[in-house]
């Protein structure tokens, strides 16, 4: 394998590989690469091409574009290793927003400055820090993988900055405020649903995919095995979880284990009315009346109905149920390490830095107890 370095310029190299034979030419074909930086850079990226060689892996052309490999790195990797809504999300903002400002660039010449670009002209068109954010997660990923494909000698997104994105504040309910929806609730289709959700802390993609073989109502306990995920155009799929640790079992109460029993037995008692005309095929716990998943627009719509017939604020999203569940937990003086469990945290890092707000009360209660047992109150 024969490969060498010229000096360029001042810091400026370029690396030389041999890449065989060109069997349409009969000539020997050459790899070229300029390199920005330290002589020591350009040693590092020849000694990566002459491995990748040796491995019988073929040097890439310095015309591979930064389009033409984000395209490739969709379908070879986060095809097969994210779910599709994911996937769909990736996709776009590769399509929509970096594509068009860096896509044209040889992957070679990517450099830090191009991506800082990218998302300054994100930003003037609109978009928001989030938007932003997800775009440089989804960059610096994929661009991961060039280097560890020994496309790129580094990382170049590693040297670039995501916006900052202000945390979005949690809306805290009040057990008085969760009592006053649920009973609105039980008015309604959406009382087993709404129920549920605020004594299990299940996401509504983890709800809408439970199947009552996923409910075990002699151990009181549910297990989260799937999500329901919508796509465009009406369509929907059905994911494992999204981590191990989303992968989990929860026990229920004995009045929300009661409350899934009067759930399953009105469920039957409609599907048996309907006949033929009932069409769950896939054996959820909460389906619309018919039979068929639900929709997460139409729970949505349901949710800011009975929020106003509660008296609660509009801006109380479902997905804030989970966090109730959260905090009224906490408050009780439950483990954080158990909340992180039931709500299926990566870790319980993750739990006490997103229910913070909670803590302070926590902390007075703590030593207001510490001051009792040792006999000081």
């Amino acid at each position: 394998m024969r490969g060498h370095i010229r000096k360029r310029g001042k810091d400026s190299w370029t690396v030389v590989v041999y890449a065989g034979v060109d069997p349409t030419t009969g000539k020997e074909r050459r790899v070229w690469r300029s390199v920005k930086g330290t002589k020591k850079d350009a040693e590092i990226l020849l000694t990566q091409l002459l491995s990748q060689r040796q491995m019988g892996i073929d040097v890439p052309s310095a015309r591979l574009t930064t389009g033409a490999y984000l395209e490739q790195w969709l379908d070879a990797y986060a095809k097969a290793n994210v779910g599709t809504k994911t996937y769909l999300r990736y996709e776009s903002l590769i399509r929509i927003h970096i594509a068009p400002a860096i896509g044209s660039l040889p992957l070679a010449k990517l450099r830090p400055l191009h991506i800082q670009n990218t998302y300054g002209l994100m930003r003037q068109n609109g978009l928001s820090p989030r938007t932003i954010l997800q775009a440089h997660r989804v960059l610096k990923e994929a661009l991961k993988h060039a280097v560890g494909w020994q496309l790129l000698g580094r990382n170049p997104a590693d040297s670039v900055e995501g916006p900052k994105v202000p945390r979005a504040e949690i809306r805290v309910l009040s057990a008085s405020d969760v009592e006053a929806l649920i009973r609105v609730a039980e008015k309604t289709q959406w009382g087993a649903l709404t129920h549920i959700a605020v004594m299990t802390g299940l996401r509504m993609g983890e709800l809408l995919g439970l199947r009552w073989q996923d409910v075990d109502l002699d151990a009181d306990r549910i297990y989260v095995r799937q999500t329901l995920q919508w796509l465009s155009g009406g369509r929907y799929v059905f994911q494992p979880p999204k981590t191990h640790r989303s992968a989990r079992s929860v026990a229920l109460s004995l009045a929300t284990a009661e409350r899934l029993r009067g759930h399953r037995k009105e469920q039957i008692e409609n599907r048996l009315l309907l006949g033929a005309a009932w069409s769950d095929e896939h054996d959820l716990v909460f389906v619309t009346s018919i039979g068929t998943p639900m929709q997460p627009s139409n729970i949505r719509r349901a949710h800011c109905q009975m929020l106003k017939r509660a008296g609660l604020p509009a801006g109380i999203r479902f997905h804030d149920l989970r966090h109730a569940h959260a905090t009224l937990l906490l408050q009780e003086g439950v483990h954080p390490k158990v909340v992180s469990e039931r709500l299926g945290h990566a870790g319980i890092s993750i739990t006490l830095d997103t229910y913070s707000h909670v803590i302070p009360g926590l902390q007075e209660e703590a030593a207001a107890k510490l001051d009792r047992t040792l006999g000081l109150a």
